[in-house]
């Protein structure tokens, strides 16, 4: 069976640990040519650059290398550019890589495709990539990106795409409630009990998104990609696709179906992970087969894991609900209020309502120790809810503003959570367990439609300085970092924090008028579009070289296992990990599994060093689950580069 998800905090604080590990170069995936002076490769963000942004690549060798030149060469053969690569190595990546040489090719303006060669000391040749325009580069991962959640519908209403998705789960319409079951210690998501005790029900959680590579559908994950999406579809205004709009508002659709307002029940989750110890129920995790052949599976192991899911309450009806759940829901209620005010202002009215009616709710006064996420919590162990609550309120008094209300209650909390925030909260960086970024640019936006009034708990210079504490976070670990690698790619969810970054930095800058991180932003996507030691972007569908194996049983079972096949086009994948998570090996293939990559070689395993492994392979939960959180980042950071880049 596949690991369950176990998906720890990451701190942004954490120190960078600097470790080189013996690899042999692989016969199969970016291989050095045999005739090469010096084995080298060239690593280049392959999805693209923009016409004056700064533009590097990197040449890594096997050798130190002298007297290497560098050609830029267009879709003709013609050579647009040359230069001299430095002598100055940024470091040693492996052993096998001992040096990585920098190479700027800043001056490439013209729009249009190329590819990057190095002779002399050193021989190799990069992938393609073009040079285009802010909607043509970021509008491409913005559309890719929702793709992803299309392809992550449940219900009736999936949309068949490339994956040749099926109605699923129909049984959710009338799923039956459930008290929260016992775990076993140590975090484990196995059950302790006989059986599960049913409390309520039937009620409607139809549709939906999974949460990941499994089935399960999340509150807590899916109100913070709904947010993403909404926050996307407003920056872009008039330039986003129309897929973000209606992908945003079916996300909305199935949190409405999840806040039942008649009787203040928030409903949690759907599905169970892992069955019990004793074996006499199975859950998610235990299974790997497609979605549409749950309702018809009459197993009785496999009551809970697919016939009929069992939801679960964050609390009892009526009762105050953990604040961090709370937040992010009412936000992604609120953005919706606010995309739709003009459009549709009884629509926005009505999400208006949904959104204040939820934050009313929320257990701030006594919150829980273990704030409520996931069944178990440890699928996502949250720690901070400040930055939840002061998000909602942010984005509630904007609503408040679009639809002509009095926004001063929610501007006087949304600054009392921000204060909390930044005298105990300040470790991490925008991601799922950390959402101050767009809480504290959002609370700006919200105090200056008001006119700046005083005596608000926080200062708008306060406000300003965490956004940019959050850029220079990254900033100063990048510029130690071999690749400029603004996250840690020694710990989980380095791609989520790393396209984080990107919506950090675009947030700082419109509210800062300061664009001195520009170039760190774009070190950032090149690292996460392919310029980092594996060569490969960690989003399906961008470059030529992409995770094809992920840990996702629709892609799997649906898609491509040997690169020629349809891909989870938009996915983004947890990303390179501590090879500690790797001990043992990747295990056996699960009952259901297509074995992929074909043979089972790891190819990227050439490329391990300071301390981070990246393995495509469907078995890699380590590296190569996709989730919405993480997709929902690259969408969100995507489309305020590609908003601060038109201005």
């Amino acid at each position: 069976m596949p690991h369950p998800r176990r998906r720890r905090r990451t701190t942004a604080l954490a120190a960078l640990v600097v470790s080189t590990a013996v690899a042999a170069v692989p016969l199969g995936v970016g291989a050095p040519a045999a005739d090469a002076a010096t084995a080298a490769l060239l690593r280049v963000d392959q999805a693209g650059f923009l016409s004056g942004e700064a533009k590097q690549a990197y040449l890594m060798t096997g050798a130190a290398a002298s007297s290497v030149t560098f050609h830029v060469v267009d879709s003709a053969g013609t050579t647009v550019l040359s230069g001299t690569v430095g002598s100055t190595s940024r470091g040693s990546w492996n052993k096998a890589y001992p040096d990585v040489y920098p190479i700027t090719f800043s001056g490439l303006a013209t729009p249009g495709t190329y590819h990057l060669t190095v002779n002399g000391g050193a021989k190799a040749t990069s992938p393609s990539f073009r040079v285009e325009a802010p909607a043509a580069l970021y509008g491409k991962l913005v559309t890719d990106g929702v793709s992803f959640f299309q392809n992550q519908r449940d219900g009736a209403a999936v949309l068949p795409g490339a994956l040749e998705r099926q109605p699923s789960h129909l049984n959710d319409a009338h799923a039956d409630v459930y008290a929260w079951p016992d775990f076993a210690a140590g975090g484990s998501d196995t059950i302790t009990d006989s059986d599960l005790k049913q409390i309520a029900g039937p009620v409607d959680v139809s549709g939906g998104w999974f949460d990941a590579g499994d089935f399960l559908k999340f509150t807590h994950t899916a109100a913070f990609g709904d947010t993403l999406l909404f926050a996307s579809q407003r920056a872009l205004g008039s330039a986003a696709p129309a897929s973000l709009a209606a992908e945003a508002h079916f996300g909305e659709q199935w949190l409405n179906r999840m806040w039942d307002q008649r009787t203040k029940t928030l409903y949690l989750q759907v599905g169970i992970g892992s069955g019990n110890a004793a074996g006499t129920f199975h859950g998610d995790h235990d299974l790997w087969r497609l979605p549409q052949q749950d309702d018809g599976d009459t197993a009785t192991a496999d009551r809970y894991a697919a016939a009929h899911r069992p939801v679960f309450e964050a609390a009892a009806p009526g009762k105050p609900i953990s604040p961090n759940v709370v937040g992010r829901v009412s936000a992604a209620f609120a953005l919706a209020a606010q995309v739709d005010a003009r459009s549709d202002p009884a629509q926005a009215a009505a999400e208006y309502q949904a959104a204040t009616s939820l934050y009313a709710q929320a257990n701030t006064a006594n919150p829980p120790k273990t704030l409520t996420t996931a069944l178990p919590n440890a699928y996502y162990p949250e720690s901070t809810w400040h930055d939840d609550m002061e998000l909602g309120a942010a984005e509630i008094a904007l609503a408040a503003q679009a639809l002509g209300r009095s926004a001063s209650t929610y501007l006087a909390q949304g600054a009392t959570w921000a204060k909390d925030y930044l005298a105990s909260d300040t470790g991490d960086t925008f991601n799922l367990y950390d959402t101050s970024a767009l809480a504290h640019a959002d609370l700006l936006k919200a105090i200056a439609a008001a006119g700046t009034p005083s005596g608000l708990a926080v200062t708008p210079a306060a406000l300003k300085a965490d956004l940019k504490r959050q850029v220079q976070t990254g900033a100063t670990r990048a510029g130690k970092d071999v690749f400029h690698a603004g996250g840690d790619s020694t710990d989980f969810d380095v791609d989520a924090h790393t396209f984080g970054f990107l919506t950090t930095e675009a947030l700082y800058r419109q509210a800062a008028g300061d664009a001195s991180y520009d170039a760190f932003a774009t070190e950032q996507r090149d690292w996460l579009l392919g310029a980092n030691a594996w060569g490969t972007s960690f989003m399906v569908g961008e470059g030529s070289t992409f995770p094809d194996c992920t840990q996702h049983q629709v892609a799997n079972l649906s898609g491509s296992t040997d690169g020629k096949g349809p891909v989870d086009v938009g996915a983004v994948v947890n990303g390179p990990n501590n090879p500690s998570n790797f001990t043992g090996g990747l295990g056996d293939y699960q009952v259901g599994m297509v074995a992929c990559p074909p043979g089972g070689a790891d190819p990227f395993n050439a490329f391990t060093g300071h301390d981070s492994r990246f393995s495509d392979d469907v078995r890699s939960w380590q590296t190569d689950e996709p989730a919405l959180d993480m997709t929902g980042s690259a969408v969100l950071g995507a489309a305020l580069q590609e908003s601060v880049a038109a201005r």
